[in-house]
């Protein structure tokens, strides 16, 4: 039965999902900065395999080990208590990545602390392989809001095309969105080639979309409803802030810009992002409660 684990936990489908994402993602990055040179892309220096290995372990920090978090908790709904001994130090490593200065927007090549996050991905990886292993690769059963996730994803994904372009290291062809074109003053690209934290956003909020399918019982639920729905609205604001940047305000349309919500700041956009957390969490709460009970964790 799709969801029901092999000894009564959480089936791991959505967070196999994720992964696979994310994973690609990786891929992405390590390939196209290993071979665009650094002044095509955004405030990295290295070039070839170095480079690329480089990036592809800064975004192992952020935001893959902010995804990592969430993945633990799924994973630890389907094992033993004794599997805490390994999925607190996964979380608390990978929390690493929010103490102010580990990833630098400014600077986005690699540093020897970028290895910590790294390492809580890696534990947060084996948890969901052993969580596989116990409960199978299920997942939840059809929820009410399925349609509405399917339709949000097509969104998203049609709006991160240049994006998504970007990430292999080409601009995306045609007139429909802003690619290769310079704005006037700027030296980049509307859309620089290589990884946009526009992105981040968009996967972030396909990966919400994935993991709040999944309904553990227990304590365990509450914190994996919070913290999937503050990854929707987080993830849903950036992608947002940077689409306007890069296909409004460069076009000359607008001469307001949407501040950045990458890191949190006492503003209007901080604000906007955690009024839509609390939004997303009660959907997903009213969700699951209206569907099938809870698998035991």
């Amino acid at each position: 039965m799709a969801g029901a684990s092999r000894r009564g936990g959480v089936g791991q489908g959505e967070a196999l999902a994720a992964w696979c994402l994310w994973a690609l993602m990786a891929a992405a990055v390590l390939a196209t900065y290993a071979r665009v040179e650094p002044f095509e892309l955004y405030h990295v220096s290295r070039e070839g395999l170095a480079g690329g290995a480089s990036r592809a372990l800064v975004l192992a920090n952020f935001p893959i080990s902010l995804v990592a978090i969430a993945l633990v908790l799924i994973a630890a709904a389907a094992l033993p208590r004794r599997a805490w001994w390994l999925a607190a130090p996964a979380i608390a490593l990978c929390a690493v990545t929010a103490w102010p200065g580990v990833v630098d927007q400014g600077d986005l090549d690699a540093r020897p602390v970028n290895v910590l996050p790294a390492l809580g991905v890696a534990l947060a990886l084996v948890l969901t392989v052993a969580a596989v292993r116990r409960a199978g690769p299920g997942f939840a059963p059809p929820l009410p809001g399925d349609a509405v996730r399917l339709v949000l994803a097509v969104i998203v994904l049609v709006a991160s095309l240049p994006w998504l372009s970007a990430e292999l290291g080409y601009h995306l062809p045609g007139d429909v969105f802003l690619g290769e074109e310079v704005p006037a003053g700027e030296t980049l690209a509307a859309v620089h080639l290589g990884h946009h934290h526009g992105t981040d956003g968009a996967l972030l909020l396909l990966t919400a979309l994935f993991l709040s399918r999944v309904r553990p019982a227990g304590a365990l639920r509450p914190w994996l409803t919070g913290y999937v729905g503050l990854m929707a609205a987080y993830g849903a604001v950036n992608a947002t802030q940077d689409l306007w940047t890069e296909q409004v305000f460069k076009r000359g349309w607008v001469a307001w810009r949407i501040p950045s919500a990458l890191e949190p700041r006492l503003e209007a956009v901080w604000i906007a992002v955690l009024l839509l957390a609390v939004g997303a969490a009660a959907l997903i709460h009213v969700e699951q409660r209206r569907g099938r009970p809870a698998l035991p964790a």
